[in-house]
């Protein structure tokens, strides 16, 4: 079974009559292809930067703890009244 993307370039590239120069219809192939290949790569590096981010946030996250200006002889003396 063939990806349809491939299948598409292969019917671009067998189209009779409509680009009768070989060198031009292998060109217009590869343009389609190329854009395909680029914007998958675009897609992918996105994902994987939105992933390492969200690495990032989750490891950081640990390290954040609330921070309160109370002494604890300021929380044990409200305690008492």
């Amino acid at each position: 079974m063939h990806d349809p993307f491939e299948q598409s370039l292969r019917d671009m590239l067998n189209a009779p009559g409509a680009h009768r120069d070989h060198s031009e219809r292998l060109g217009r192939v590869l343009k389609t292809a190329n854009r395909q290949v680029g914007a998958t790569d675009l897609f992918g590096l996105m994902g994987r930067c939105l992933q390492a981010f969200m690495i990032a946030v989750n490891n950081g996250s640990a390290h954040v703890a609330p921070v309160s200006r109370r002494t604890r002889r300021a929380e044990g003396a409200d305690k008492a009244d």
